[in-house]
């Protein structure tokens, strides 16, 4: 089987029902990073921290995954699909991928202050102030955030240079260290955009633009494999 690599971004969430974080009523919106998604946040607010992934958490219990979701976990019948995501919301496994790699994190997932490697399923949607680690520590949401390097860049570039196919979806392409991967893909491996906003200035060889939501774009890509 051919090896079908899939970058995936806020953009085949947000047709879920997912609010994203860089568009003009994103979720940058009302908090600013400074406040919510860094360390030095966490520090001087948890509370506040707490609550902001709490409502996300929320959300995703209420939303379900889409056409394009669906349409990528049905191409394991034909192809290696291995999705690297930029998303910390669980809508591909939920439509039946089986191999998916998180960037940054997991919303459904906690972790120790103090040891890294203690990381728990939550159970429900709700982290309290005061729920703790076996080591006593309390629990913290098993997300990178700005400021805090990237584990699994390694592997997701492993995995890029391997690549029969790439196929980007609903990224922006400016968030690092992911928009990085772009950088070790083969220049001789077909490449394929998936974005309604996408600019025509890329620098990938190979590169087919396809200027379509996610549920309407993955349709048509799949025509043309």
């Amino acid at each position: 089987m051919k090896k079908l690599v899939v970058l995936t971004g806020a953009g085949i969430s947000q047709e879920s029902g997912i609010q994203t974080f860089r568009d003009a009523d994103g979720l940058w919106h009302d908090h600013r990073i400074e406040d919510v998604a860094c360390p030095e946040a966490w520090e001087r607010n948890p509370h506040l921290v707490l609550d902001f992934y709490n409502l996300r958490r929320k959300q995703l219990y209420e939303v379900e995954p889409n056409e394009a979701h669906i349409a990528l976990a049905k191409l394991e019948k034909t192809y290696e699909v291995q999705i690297i995501t930029q998303n910390v919301d669980d809508l591909h496994e939920r439509a039946g991928s089986t191999r998916v790699l998180h960037l940054h994190g997991e919303l459904k997932k906690v972790r120790s202050t103090i040891d890294k490697s203690l990381v728990y399923t939550l159970e429900g949607w709700e982290l309290k102030f005061g729920d703790l680690c076996e080591k006593g520590s309390q629990l913290r949401p098993h997300i990178v955030w700005f400021g805090e390097p990237v584990p699994n860049i390694i592997d997701a570039t492993s995995m890029v240079r391997r690549a029969d196919i790439l196929l980007i979806i609903g990224t922006s392409l400016k968030v690092y260290p992911a928009a990085g991967l772009l950088n070790y893909v083969p220049s001789a491996v077909p490449k394929y955009l998936i974005d309604p906003k996408a600019e025509s200035q890329y620098y990938l060889q190979n590169l087919t633009i396809i200027r379509e939501k996610a549920t309407v774009g993955v349709g048509k890509f799949i025509d043309l494999l």
